[in-house]
């Protein structure tokens, strides 16, 4: 069965994004390397330390099955060029369909629900990971219970305010297990199991 992993590069303050959704002070780790880990757009080949590159490289080469975003991300990357660097099937939650979407040349399709959008990823998923890229599935599927791993990529900058990555969450506290650590160049990755609660 597919895991429902949310993984985010954050800053130490708490957020994915700052006020003008900019990412560029948490994107940094992407190209302050000298591995080359390539993606299935030619276009994005990042370039990380080897910690980076060991953290990074299964989601890069099949890990991952499908993809969960919302309509913000999407717009803001002009839905990748049609195909997005991991180069899987990407589920896009939103109230509506963008002009020229779908598009036959592309693996993205549009949910007005996000829990329906989540059981095609996991179907299509299979035994893979559905990677969830946004702050705001993270917390619907906090709230539902329906998240199995939270990724951070700590980064060791302070925002000061933007875009949280858990702010709002409607059902806390949320149990987290012991981190797994690695410690890439100007970021430190941390993979934490969420603690389901027993009915």
């Amino acid at each position: 069965m597919a895991r429902v992993v949310a993984d985010m590069s954050m800053s130490l303050d708490g957020f994915v994004a700052d006020p003008q959704d900019g990412v560029g002070k948490l994107f940094g780790w992407y190209g302050n390397g000298d591995v080359e880990i390539p993606t299935a757009d030619p276009q994005y080949t990042f370039k990380v330390s080897p910690a980076s590159a060991e953290h990074l490289r299964p989601a890069l080469t099949g890990g991952v099955g499908a993809l969960l975003a919302g309509r913000r991300i999407f717009d803001l990357t002009g839905g990748w060029g049609g195909r997005h660097p991991l180069g899987v099937p990407v589920f896009v939650v939103s109230h509506s369909v963008p002009d020229g979407w779908p598009r036959p040349d592309s693996d993205t399709t549009f949910y007005t629900d996000a829990f329906a959008a989540l059981e095609a990823a996991k179907k299509e998923a299979g035994e893979r990971i559905v990677a969830v890229s946004t702050p705001t599935l993270t917390r619907q599927y906090l709230d539902a219970g329906l998240l199995d791993e939270i990724v951070v990529s700590l980064v060791p900058v302070l925002l000061g305010s933007g875009i949280p990555f858990f702010g709002g969450l409607a059902k806390t506290p949320v149990g987290l297990g012991d981190p797994k650590v690695v410690a890439g160049q100007g970021v430190t990755h941390l993979t934490y199991p969420v603690i389901r609660e027993r009915s």
